[in-house]
């Protein structure tokens, strides 16, 4: 399946995420959002998206949107990601996933991100991160 006009292959890729991909990212004013379309690997035994994958791209999402948020990129790990499910989402869907970067500071940075599946929210994720010296 093809993704929705504006998206395109996610522009930065890791060995893992390649087993949950394909994914993708639009750029917007406000962020990238990242999207992907729900695969069965994507499920577990009750046929809907496991929690895990959520918060696995919950992670990605926060992540890159702080770190690319500032004038220039800093590097980051995750010292906490904190995730709530409001519902779910089925093989097929198409999920993306918006973020609020709240502050990226010298030594922490604060995000928020929330999932969408058919225009319904599922998920609502918290990041903090440390920023590391180059």
């Amino acid at each position: 399946m093809n993704p929705p006009e504006g998206f395109t292959p996610l522009f930065r890729n890791s060995p893992f995420l390649e087993l949950l991909g394909p994914i993708y990212n639009e750029s917007t004013d406000a962020g990238i959002v990242i999207g992907f379309y729900a695969q069965q690997k994507h499920c577990n035994a009750r046929g809907i998206v496991h929690g895990g994958v959520l918060s696995s791209l919950a992670d990605v999402a926060l992540g890159y949107n702080a770190a690319f948020s500032g004038d220039n990129s800093v590097h980051l790990v995750t010292a906490s990601l904190t995730i709530d499910y409001a519902g779910s989402a089925k093989q097929g869907e198409w999920i993306t996933i918006a973020s609020d970067v709240q502050k990226v500071g010298k030594t922490m940075a604060f995000a928020n991100c929330y999932f969408l599946a058919n225009n319904i929210r599922i998920a609502r994720a918290s990041g903090v991160f440390t920023v590391l010296n180059k």
